[in-house]
């Protein structure tokens, strides 16, 4: 199914999806292409509010980019997978059989389904700025993540012994 097929889909159900990610096998190349996706949408969702926010301060918006584009395509990857193997440990100590790749891919997955409402954060807050607006799309956006995340990471855990 197409990615965007599969994103529409974990709206229905998330943990159905992640269980059809994870039976075509452990596939280390399909986890990091899905993480940099994720990574660059979060980076797009970005260049509104920082476009107002170079206006409004009267600065150059390049570096604002430069510093975006660096945290989100370099760092961003790094601490995710660090972040992935944190909650796969603490899946184990909480009873969990799963794969350290099936916490990579619910937490990868996660973020790469949840896009759409990141996107549309940040044009809310590139257009709307900080207001009541914003926080309630951002408070969509955690919950929908930490539903799909949560959801991903019960499906993995459930999975064979490593």
């Amino acid at each position: 199914m197409p990615v965007s097929s599969d994103i529409v889909a974990s709206y229905r159900g998330p943990g159905k999806v992640l269980r059809r990610l994870l039976s075509h096998g452990r596939r280390e190349e399909r986890a990091l292409a899905i993480l940099m996706a994720a990574c660059l949408l979060y980076f797009l969702s970005r260049l509104p509010s920082l476009a107002r926010e170079a206006h409004l301060r009267g600065e150059e918006l390049n570096p604002l980019l430069g510093g975006a584009l660096f945290g989100w395509l370099f760092i961003a990857p790094l601490l995710l997978y660090a972040v992935a193997g944190v909650s796969h440990m603490l899946a184990r100590v909480l009873g969990g059989r799963g794969t350290w790749y099936g916490a990579r891919m619910a937490l990868f997955w996660a973020l790469l389904a949840s896009s759409p409402l990141v996107l549309l954060n940040g044009l809310v807050a590139g257009f709307i700025g900080p207001g009541p607006g914003l926080t309630a799309v951002g408070i969509l956006w955690v919950g929908v993540f930490l539903w799909f995340w949560i959801a991903g990471l019960r499906v993995a855990e459930r999975g064979q012994p490593a």
